[in-house]
């Protein structure tokens, strides 16, 4: 009989024996064979003890194989000695007789090489025999092999065994049985069975208090499995860490909100210039308490006495004090404003040191009609960030021809547009003394970006404890061949303070050697200052950063992106604000080892409170004396509570029912449009040759070319996780269609035909008005395949004041004399066609409209 056995003492008791001898192991020589040796022909047979002399052929017997059987043995020989065998060449032998223990080595070439299935070689007495060698133990002069160890297979190799566990019957339980009273009633009945004399029921009965031991644990036991069968159910769930895994399973981000940002204004003494401290911070206002502290003074304490909000830098910054404000220049103009849209300007004297990036916050400093500083609008405030400062002209300072004043020529991100005419001299009223007012407004540099949070580090946490429990061994053939695996033990440490602070990040995308790039940033440095402000509250990233003896680990949204080896965890708060914090399994995120200690340096402060006004933030906190104020010019924004559970259980559903995939063109379309800054765009599906290509044609506002500022690659990007993997996509400019129009115009008598004139092409234009108005042919007013009508023109035209009578004496497209739209009242479009009219002298061939008055004065 063969038995499976888990230890195999036999080769032990017989290596140990003094003249047995027997088999230890058998080699196939395959891709070590030495050249001119044939493959998987040469077995090499290793003995417990010396190999006996006076073997011969005879007495190998292999047997077995499916496809090649009858195996020979064409001759046999001992490694230490040197083979007399003709087909053996002396690397061979060179190569046999250093193996180690030699002696103990037979060697067998077989006339062929067997296939994939199991063979058998066993040492006999004679061919006619099947008595084991003389010496040799009968239990190992017989050993399996395969002569394909070293060909690749995809089946299992593992030997197989019907060794089987011992089954028991299961006990007969009360799976209905859940709470006190039934638990233990059933235990009561139990133990009446088991012991047979018990009567006692008392409640001092060792027993009975037994019992009713065992039924409050079973009572709890089966309360907390309630509570986890509740938790497996979105909508049943009431924690929040559990809401939020069962909404990331339908591809759903539940959020945790946003903390505020705004921009503050330092204002510095005279001296040199120097860089904002790293440590500083700001608090909002608090009565009796001075502006400026030092770190852990009375003074501070009493401040936070009163719970201010606590606002940090987010980048460094040089401050000078010649750029506390400067003085806009109006070329000896009075009664002058920044228009809408204005995005340059011209400032006062030399400012070699404003550089490109900076950020200046315009401000309405006093009244236009009063003078007076508190009738200044405090709506009339604006920040932009420079993208070209311009100081010098051929080497030599920039300076007014007519009187020498030295000026500097600033221009600023069209994102930072003026959305309101800035006035910057005035006249007063009457009631004013009719004086010619000066700086109505200022710009102000040294700015700062600010939000909202107090920076914390907690005490080391505890040490990872080492596994108590092991996984269930694996049983292969009736034993336990593998060792217990430890099971990891689940660390998840709270962070001591609360609620922590979540900033909004933005997908910043670049053209690199005409490959688009994106990636994650807390703000883009060379974009508008507007574009701090635009992230979504679904991006936010919590600001935590553990660390250990040897390394820093960081925080993430989720871990399905995260490698084995990446040092990452995830923060996971609650309804009351705590947080604890979640590593990964060595899969998803690596698992910290046992006895690792952490150190957590994170921010508190969160949330829609950090939304506060204008002029809220006045006290800074710092050992730097040469900063004597703060404010925020403009209120703080972009601060966020968390969402609620009920929210994420109404959305989540919904969400996951959305279509996250573009099929058709219609698809591309709507997904494009989602873009911020897209007011329409239109897709088209083409066979190009190898594959289908989606071309993507984009209407974006203000008519801006979809290559300005690579927004093309932003648009391939974004299309990236929604487009079908045949499919390529390609972004284009829409077709402008230029228009030529021609009108008549009869003016009233009271009014002058240079004014008509001149607000008929304000009306007619196709900018931004100074009232904030667009007009009529602004690039926002149309899109692809929008018809225009002559009707709209007459309105626009005829609402203007002192216009009498109004008549379009030619309505076409540009160099193409076409009398069927004028005659029709309106004109259609293709489906990529958009019309522009822009009626500018240096780029005739985007519309022309002209105007002949008649009348008036």
């Amino acid at each position: 009989m063969i038995y499976t056995c888990c230890e195999e003492k036999r080769r032990a008791a017989v290596e140990a024996h003094a003249t047995l001898n027997g088999i230890d192991w058998l080699e196939v020589l395959d891709l070590d064979a030495p050249v001119g040796s044939p493959r998987q022909q040469t077995l090499m047979l290793r003995l417990l003890k010396p190999v006996p002399s006076g073997l011969s052929v005879d007495n190998i017997r292999i047997e077995g194989g499916e496809r090649i059987r009858h195996i020979t043995v064409e001759w046999i020989a001992i490694a230490s000695e040197s083979p007399a065998m003709p087909d053996i060449s002396l690397v061979e032998q060179a190569f046999f007789t250093a193996l180690p223990d030699a002696d103990q080595l037979l060697l067998i070439r077989t006339g062929s090489s067997g296939d994939f299935s199991g063979y058998q070689l066993t040492l006999i007495k004679s061919s006619v025999s099947d008595e084991p060698l003389n010496g040799f133990d009968p239990r190992l002069s017989t050993i399996n092999f395969t002569f394909k160890v070293e060909c690749p297979s995809d089946f299992d190799c593992a030997d197989k065994s019907d060794c089987s566990e011992n089954l028991t019957n299961a006990p007969d339980i009360n799976y209905l049985a859940r709470d006190f009273s039934s638990i233990r009633r059933l235990v009561i009945d139990r133990l009446s069975r088991q012991m047979q004399g018990w009567r006692d029921r008392s409640p001092a009965d060792m027993a009975s208090t037994m019992a009713e031991l065992i039924a409050y644990v079973g009572d709890f036991q089966h309360y907390h499995l309630d509570a986890i069968s509740t938790e497996a159910y979105l909508h049943t769930a009431r924690r929040r860490t559990s809401i939020r895994r069962h909404a990331l399973l339908v591809d759903y981000h539940m959020h945790e909100g946003c903390n505020a940002r705004t921009w503050l204004h330092l204002h510095v003494d005279e001296g040199a210039a120097f860089a904002l401290p790293a440590d500083i911070r700001f608090y909002t206002h608090v009565p009796s308490v001075p502006v400026r502290m030092l770190s852990g003074s009375p003074e501070e304490r009493l401040a936070l006495q009163a719970g201010p909000l606590v606002f940090e830098p987010m980048h460094s910054l040089t401050l000078r004090p010649e750029h506390n404000e400067f003085e806009f220049y109006t070329w000896g103009d009075a009664s002058c404003c920044l228009p809408v849209g204005a995005v340059q300007a011209t400032l006062r004297g030399h400012w070699p040191d404003l550089e490109v990036g900076s950020v200046l916050i315009f401000r309405e400093m006093m009244g236009a009609q009063s003078g007076v500083v508190e009738d200044a609008n405090p709506q009339n405030r604006h920040a932009v960030r420079l993208r070209y400062v311009n100081v010098f002209e051929g080497g030599v300072p920039l300076t007014d021809p007519l009187d020498g004043t030295p000026i500097t020529e600033i221009h600023w991100y069209n994102g930072d547009a003026m959305p309101f005419p800035l006035c910057l001299s005035a006249q007063s009223d009457e009631a004013h003394g009719e004086v010619l007012l000066d700086n109505v407004s200022l710009a102000f540099g040294n700015n700062v970006l600010v939000d909202h949070g107090v920076s914390i580090t907690d005490s080391p946490t505890e040490p990872v404890p080492a596994s108590r429990l092991h996984y269930p061994s694996k049983k292969q053939g009736g034993c336990n061949d593998q060792k217990p695996q430890p099971l990891p033990v689940r660390f998840q440490p709270y962070l001591a303070r609360a609620p922590v602070t979540y900033q909004g990040h933005s997908l910043k995308t670049y053209s690199e050697l005409g490959v688009g790039h994106s990636e994650w940033v807390l703000f883009d440095s060379q974009a508008s200052a507007h574009s701090v402000f635009e992230w979504r509250t679904q991006d936010a990233l919590p600001v935590a950063t553990l660390t250990d003896t040897t390394s820093s680990w960081h925080a993430r949204r989720d871990l399905l992106s995260s490698r084995a080896i990446d040092n990452h965890f995830v923060l996971e708060s609650e309804d009351d604000g705590t947080a604890h914090i979640r590593f990964g399994d060595d899969v998803h995120g690596r698992r910290p080892d046992s006895g690792t200690v952490f150190t957590a340096h994170y921010r508190i402060g969160n949330g829609p409170q950090g939304n506060v006004g204008a002029g809220s933030i006045v006290h800074l906190v710092s050992s730097e004396g040469r900063i004597n104020s703060v404010t925020n010019f403009l209120p703080a924004r972009g601060g966020r509570a968390p969402e609620s559970r009920h929210e994420v259980k109404r959305h989540a559903p919904y969400a996951f029912r959305t279509q996250e995939r573009a099929v058709t063109p219609a698809d591309y379309s709507e997904v494009v449009e989602r873009l911020e800054g897209v007011q329409r765009a239109s897709s088209r599906l083409r066979w190009t040759g190898s594959w289908h290509t989606v071309f993507a044609t984009v209407d974006r506002n203000k008519g801006l070319s979809v290559k300005e500022g690579s927004f093309d690659a932003t648009v391939v990007e974004h299309l990236d996780r929604y487009r079908m993997a045949v499919h390529d996509v390609h972004v284009n400019d829409p077709v402008h269609v230029s228009l030529e129009i021609d009108i008549l115009v009869c003016v009233n008598l009271d009014y002058f035909r240079s004014n008509v004139r001149q607000v008929l092409l304000d009306v007619l234009s196709s900018s931004v008005r100074s009232d904030g108005t667009l007009g009529l042919f602004h690039p926002d007013n149309f899109s692809f395949g929008q018809t225009v009508y002559l009707s709209t023109i007459y309105a626009a035209a005829r609402s203007v004041a002192g216009v009498d009578s109004v008549q379009v004496t030619r309505f076409q497209r540009q160099s193409q004399q076409d009398l069927k739209p004028l005659a029709d009242g309106y004109m259609d479009l293709g489906q990529l066609e958009i019309a522009r009219l822009d009626n500018n002298p240096n780029f005739p061939e985007h519309g022309v409209l002209r105007l002949a008055l008649h009348g008036g004065k």
